[in-house]
């Protein structure tokens, strides 16, 4: 209950390395590990000489290209409700002051939600999440923890959920949502619902996604970062879509005006290139479908690796990262020098050659041995052997791939 550490400052502390917990240093979200789709890269490029900025919110057509976005998946509205940003920190960051109050987030969670949360001077309560999956919060611990913080004086008001999750890469049974997000609305929390990985499904035509504001469209707004399967995330761009009643509007009011203080604005060139991936043209649907087939190859088979070694992880459902535990794992890695996250992050990102976050990045215990692990990083160092990968009709069978699992695997294999 309350703000737990998240992390161990290490500035002026002699022998411990600076990047050992500060918010800097945060991990990014996965990367797709892909090259840039030519079409966007043509649409961003011919836009370039506009030297005229978004305005706050983003502009008549980018909140229009995001309305029939989501028009096409069954959540309906106007785009005066939309407002967009130069990525999903600064939005979230906004529709937190916007909506005042004491945060509730899961536990794992996004890693940006608790620094945002605490640079507002907002408590953060982290609520667990069931053993099913991440992202959103069992409804039991969510009532219990709601009238905790009451009691103690709080002032609980916003509840952030993923239900297509990072870290864990998991989709939350609709059940799940359903019953949590009704419990959430009986104690008057306003809900925002991450739904950035949401185009990202490994088994889309197997997997049941309910959005939150499909069964409380009063009360929730959805935001998307566009990184998660439209666009590169160098060419940050995020989306969020208010209610359509007279209290969310004055809350987009809010966030505009917040946006603005930040000079939180969307660059014209990828506002043009994101309003272009919001259309979802053929080349956009095609790139989304097959580099979410990679993904879902790429990472069974890294969850096989996990399991072999005796660690544990939820089968990735969404994305490009799974979430693993090795705390069965706990003496060998002790034998090693790692006892914590922090030791493991630096001790797999030194083996992998790539990030590896450690659990408490995202809300995590310190003392618990979890880490996110990305499958971007196996498909290829350069952009040609990423379009082989992608293109590949066995693109586990490419030599730069399996070179890369066979890493992936030596790297747990050797904890057993």
């Amino acid at each position: 209950m309350g703000r737990e550490r998240t992390g161990r400052q290490g500035r002026g502390t002699p022998g411990v390395r600076e990047d050992r917990g500060p918010v800097r240093y945060g991990p990014p979200a996965p990367g797709p590990g892909l090259p840039v789709l030519p079409e966007l890269a043509e649409v961003l490029a011919a836009a370039a000489g506009g030297g005229e900025p978004e305005p706050a919110g983003g502009s008549a057509v980018l909140r229009e290209a995001a309305r029939a976005y989501w028009d096409r998946r069954g959540l309906h509205g106007g785009p005066e409700h939309i407002a967009a940003a130069p990525g999903t920190s600064p939005l979230v960051l906004a529709l937190i002051a916007a909506h005042g109050g004491d945060v509730l987030v899961p536990r794992p969670c996004p890693a940006s939600w608790i620094p945002q949360a605490r640079l507002l001077g907002r408590p953060a309560y982290q609520v667990p999440t069931p053993a099913e999956c991440g992202g959103v919060p069992d409804p039991y611990a969510l009532l219990e923890t709601v009238r905790r913080v009451r009691a103690e004086g709080g002032s609980p008001r916003l509840l952030l959920i993923s239900v297509v999750d990072d870290p864990t890469a998991t989709v939350a049974p609709p059940e799940l949502v359903r019953e949590a997000c009704e419990a959430a609305v009986a104690e008057g929390l306003h809900i925002v619902s991450d739904e950035t990985w949401r185009d990202t499904l490994h088994r889309p035509h197997d997997t049941v996604l309910l959005s939150p504001a499909e069964m409380c469209p009063d009360d929730v707004t959805v935001v998307s970062d566009l990184a998660g399967a439209l666009t590169p995330a160098a060419w940050p761009v995020a989306v969020a879509r208010f209610p359509d009643t007279r209290r969310s509007a004055v809350r987009h009011a809010r966030t505009l005006d917040i946006l603005t203080a930040l000079g939180a604005l969307v660059a014209g060139p990828v506002a043009a290139a994101a309003a272009h991936a919001l259309r979802e043209p053929d080349a956009v649907t095609e790139r989304v479908r097959r580099a979410a087939a990679l993904q879902a190859r790429v990472a069974a088979e890294a969850h096989r690796a996990v399991l072999a070694s005796g660690a544990l992880a939820r089968p990735p459902q969404a994305g490009r990262h799974l979430y693993a535990d090795l705390g069965p794992l706990r003496s060998q890695l002790a034998a090693r020098g790692v006892t914590d996250s922090l030791e493991l992050e630096e001790y797999l990102t030194d083996r992998l050659g790539a990030p590896v976050p450690g659990g408490h990045r995202f809300g995590d215990e310190l003392g618990a041995l979890r880490v996110r692990l990305g499958t971007g990083s196996l498909l290829g160092s350069t952009a040609q052997q990423q379009t082989e990968s992608l293109t590949a009709a066995e693109p586990l069978e490419l030599p730069h791939v399996a070179a890369a699992l066979s890493m992936f695997r030596a790297a747990l294999d050797e904890l057993r």
